[in-house]
């Protein structure tokens, strides 16, 4: 039988998009290898254990505590759009993780490409 916690990870880990993670106390609990280069002039896989806050403006902290607020308020609270980079054509997202009871466990950013893919289809040479 197929882990399906292995499987999980396994999607996070091959995401061509920066994943970071972190609980209720906006501590930073995993960053996929994307992340961990993305961020790594700012310590890299280091900011594991650290807190998310710390990396950023007061204005992006009390926004990041308003969603976090905002998503333990209700279980239909689950996606806010925070921004849209424009240097990287790309819109970014909080998004609440919960347990399968719908209670909150955790929250993450969430990254959306615009640009077309450059890749070739089904290239696999």
């Amino acid at each position: 039988m197929v882990d399906l916690n292995e499987v999980y990870k396994s999607v996070l880990e091959a995401d061509k998009a920066a994943v970071v993670i972190c609980d209720l106390d906006h501590t930073i609990i995993y960053m996929n290898p994307t992340a961990i280069n993305r961020y790594e002039k700012w310590g890299g896989k280091s900011l594991i254990g650290q807190s998310l806050l710390n990396c950023h403006n007061d204005k992006s902290r009390e926004m990041i505590i308003k969603v976090l607020d905002w998503f333990k308020a209700s279980k239909d609270n689950n996606i806010v759009y925070t921004s849209y980079n424009e240097k990287e054509n790309k819109d970014v997202y909080m998004v609440a993780l919960r347990s399968e009871s719908g209670e909150l466990i955790a929250y993450y950013e969430k990254h959306e490409y615009r640009n077309r893919e450059t890749m070739k289809m089904y290239n696999m040479d």
